[in-house]
């Protein structure tokens, strides 16, 4: 079932919602809002290529996330939950996804914590902005509206702190965003703890009152407390090196097709001038010398497009000292293809027992599958380089040779 007739009907009720609801002070969370987060939706569910009832759940849950601030600022996750329910209901939208949509506006309440996976898009797509360029501008719009809202008078120091302590606590949930926007999250994170150390400088008194207070109130971390953070950062170096090790094997299969379609098209055209004009040369010799560039061209990209799929294979042997010494990498078959089972179950016991030598092996293989790729793409732009400008020049010396063939 499509649902982008709904889809069109839910924007144009949210739209219509915020304009007969106008309220000046929302200056973060207006429409702009809404639409930067229906965005942000748009390109998570496209990179996961969602099914159609899918798709529908994350962007309508965006459009009407925020809505419920038009009606209260507390508790807004509720009231947007309840006016996308009844509005939903009112296009017969079945009752399930209703329930999904709902859920997945309430998962972006802070602390998030969601539950199933479009629950972590949406939330990925609410604060989608950590990752940035524009963060500064949305952080100052929201210290904005909270003076407004609740008449307080945050300082910039005072926001600054709550939003490192914000950032430090927040982690995206799905891979795509944190290999998109982690790197830049942490840029704008040095930002702010860079600007609070020049604070510091510049205030001594009050920075040192405020680590005797942060001293006082530090409250004591458990050890369950520990592990679980422990736990979070190593599903975060899992998450990592999975998607590393994906988005490499997706550009080698890139590399592979673009090798393939170079030795096609050249196969293609030494086929049609051996077959046709080889042939004829003797009628036309003034042709020779095109020809021959536009074979050498071919031949050359042919070569280096079929370089860049050879394979390079090394001996697939190891020796106890090596894997005393971590020198081996286990999860790359040409270390070991040439070894016993016995003996490679024995050295990847070793690797799962030793946590380091593991992190040590899948850095290796990450690294060793980008020097592969660098040596691919290398030789690829060489072949694509000598095709592009060598057609070029083909194509010349054929004109040329014609049009002076011509006069005679």
């Amino acid at each position: 079932m499509s649902y982008q007739t709904q889809l069109d009907q839910v924007k144009q009720h949210v739209l219509s919602y915020f304009a007969t609801h106008k309220n000046k002070k929302l200056v973060y969370h207006n429409l702009q809002h809404t639409e930067d987060v229906v965005a942000a939706a748009t390109q998570i569910a496209n990179h996961y290529q969602l099914n159609d009832t899918d798709f529908f759940t994350v962007i309508a849950a965006a459009w009407f996330h925020d809505v419920g601030y038009l009606e209260s600022l507390q508790d807004h996750e509720q009231h947007s939950a309840k006016l996308a329910g009844e509005y939903l209901r009112t296009i017969e939208i079945e009752q399930p996804v209703i329930e999904q949509v709902e859920k997945c506006i309430m998962a972006t309440q802070m602390p998030q914590q969601p539950q199933s996976f479009l629950e972590q898009i949406i939330c990925d797509a609410d604060l989608f902005h950590f990752g940035t360029a524009d963060f500064a501008d949305k952080s100052k719009a929201m210290r904005q509206e909270v003076n407004t809202l609740y008449g307080k008078d945050i300082s910039k120091h005072d926001w600054r702190q709550k939003t490192i302590r914000l950032m430090e606590q927040h982690h995206y949930h799905t891979d795509y965003c944190q290999l998109l926007l982690e790197a830049e999250k942490q840029r704008n994170l040095l930002l702010l703890v860079k600007k609070e150390s020049e604070w510091n400088v510049e205030n001594p008194k009050e920075a040192k009152k405020e680590a005797k207070k942060e001293k006082k109130t530090e409250p004591v971390v458990d050890k369950k407390e520990k592990e679980k953070k422990e736990e979070k950062q190593d599903k975060g170096v899992q998450t990592m090196f999975r998607v590393s090790s994906t988005n490499h094997q997706r550009l080698s299969d890139l590399a592979d097709n673009k090798a393939n379609i170079m030795i096609t098209v050249n196969s293609i055209i030494l086929s049609a001038i051996i077959s046709l004009l080889l042939r004829r040369l003797e009628d036309y010799p003034y042709f020779v010398i095109p020809t021959i560039i536009i074979i050498g061209i071919s031949l050359a990209a042919m070569i280096f497009a079929i370089l860049a799929t050879r394979p390079s294979i090394p001996d697939g042997k190891y020796t106890q000292r090596d894997i005393d010494e971590r020198k081996v990498n286990l999860l790359f078959f040409g270390n070991f293809y040439s070894m016993s089972l016995d003996n490679y179950r024995t050295g990847m016991h070793k690797v799962m027992h030793d946590t380091e030598y593991l992190y040590d092996s899948l850095i290796t293989d990450i690294y060793a599958q980008g020097v592969v790729l660098g040596h691919k793409y290398r030789l690829l732009r060489y072949s694509y380089n000598i095709f592009m400008f060598g057609l070029v020049i083909s194509v010349v010396a054929f004109l040329v040779m014609a049009v002076m063939n011509m006069k005679h």
